[in-house]
C-alpha cells in the first residue's frame, strides 16, 4: 500500500460564519432556510459492514450513546434478529416490535425500548416481511415510523447484513445516508470494499462515510482510508469521506461485556473519546441535495418501491 498524502475535505471541515440577518440576499436567505430545513429535520444514518464482526453493532450503540450525551433524542431502528443483535447486547426484551405495529397487533410506544440515554426499536421481522406487507400496513409502518422519529435529532439504523439478494435492508434505499465501519485488516479492507463496490454497481449509491474500527492509530486509519478512497475513487467514481477512527480499547471490550457503552461505563477511555469526536463530526456534515430529503418515512416508501421494481421485473 502507498500512503496517499492528499487530505479529504469532507463537508464536516466547512465553517459557516455568522451573518446578520438584514444583509442577506435573496440567494443567501434561500440558502439559510435550506440549512435551517436540514437542521431542523431528523438526520437518519444507516450503519452498514462488509461481514459480521467488523463492530458495527457497537459503533452504532456507542454513537447513540455519544449523541445522547451530547444533548441529542437519538433513536436506534435494530434490523438484527437476535441472538447477538444490538437490542440483546443491551438486555433489551422485544415483546413487540415493528411488524406488530405494523399489522395492529401494538400501539408504537408498546413496540419501543428504552436503552441508555436513547430508544431502541426493533424492525428485523418488519424489514423481512416488507415486500408482503399490503397497502394498509405500509401504510401503517410509514405513519409509526414518521411518529418515531417526531421530536429525534438522529436516527441510526443497526443495517441487517447484505448477505444475499434476498436481503432487505434500509441500506438499499436510495437517498440513505451511509456510514460504513471498517475494519483496519486486510479482510476488513476487501469485505468493506465489496459492500461499497455493490452498493455502487447495482444501487447507484455514490457517496459513503467512512469510520475505521479497532485501528491502531490515527496514521494507520488514514493510511487505510486513503488507499480505499483512491480506488473507489477511480474503479467507482464513489465519493468516500473519511469521519473518524475506533483504537483499539480494552475498555471498550469489557462495555460491551458489561451491556453497556463504552461512551456510559468508562468516559475516560480512549474509545469513549473517539466515539465523542465521531459523533460531533456526524452532526457538523450536513445532508447533500442527493440525499433523501422526507426522513425515515421517505426512506422506506423508497424501499418499498423498489422492491415491488424488482419483483416486477423478475416476473417478466
Amino acid at each position: 500500500m502507498h500512503s496517499d498524502s492528499a487530505v479529504v475535505k469532507t463537508s464536516a471541515e466547512e465553517v459557516l460564519e455568522p451573518v446578520m440577518p438584514q444583509r442577506l440576499g435573496i440567494d443567501d436567505q434561500a440558502e439559510g432556510l435550506r440549512r435551517l430545513l436540514v437542521r431542523n429535520q431528523t438526520q437518519v444514518i444507516t450503519l452498514v459492514a462488509g461481514q459480521q464482526g467488523l463492530g458495527r453493532t457497537s459503533a452504532t450503540l456507542n454513537l447513540a450513546a455519544a449523541l445522547s450525551s451530547a444533548g441529542k433524542d437519538v433513536l436506534v431502528l435494530d434490523e438484527n434478529s437476535a441472538p447477538n443483535n444490538l437490542t440483546e447486547s443491551l438486555g433489551l426484551f422485544a415483546r413487540y416490535d415493528l411488524l406488530d405495529v405494523a399489522q395492529g397487533k401494538c400501539q408504537l410506544r408498546d413496540a419501543v425500548l428504552q436503552g441508555k440515554g436513547y430508544a431502541v426499536l426493533p424492525t428485523a421481522r418488519a424489514m423481512r416481511a416488507l415486500a408482503k406487507l399490503n397497502a394498509a400496513e405500509q401504510q401503517c409502518l410509514e405513519n409509526a415510523l414518521s411518529e418515531a422519529s417526531g421530536g429525534v435529532d438522529v436516527m441510526l439504523v443497526d443495517a441487517a447484513m447484505l448477505a444475499g439478494q434476498a436481503v432487505v435492508s434500509s441500506s438499499l434505499a436510495s437517498g440513505v445516508r451511509l456510514l460504513v465501519v471498517m475494519e483496519a485488516t486486510s479482510s476488513g479492507i476487501t469485505e468493506s470494499y465489496s459492500l461499497i463496490k455493490r452498493l455502487a454497481l447495482e444501487n447507484a449509491r455514490l457517496r459513503f462515510e467512512i469510520v475505521v474500527n479497532k485501528a491502531a492509530n490515527e496514521q494507520t486509519a488514514r493510511l487505510v482510508f486513503g488507499n480505499m478512497e483512491k480506488v473507489a475513487r477511480s474503479k467507482l467514481a464513489a465519493r468516500l469521506d473519511y469521519l473518524g477512527c475506533i483504537p483499539l480499547d480494552d475498555k471498550l471490550k469489557r462495555a460491551t461485556q458489561l451491556g453497556r457503552s463504552v461512551v456510559e461505563a468508562f468516559p475516560a477511555a480512549n474509545a469513549a473519546r473517539s466515539y465523542a469526536a465521531l459523533s460531533q463530526k456526524v452532526l457538523q456534515t450536513t445532508m447533500q441535495q442527493d440525499e433523501m430529503a422526507g426522513g425515515i418515512s421517505q426512506m422506506m416508501k423508497n424501499l418499498i418501491k423498489q422492491l415491488a421494481r424488482q419483483h416486477a421485473v423478475a416476473s417478466h
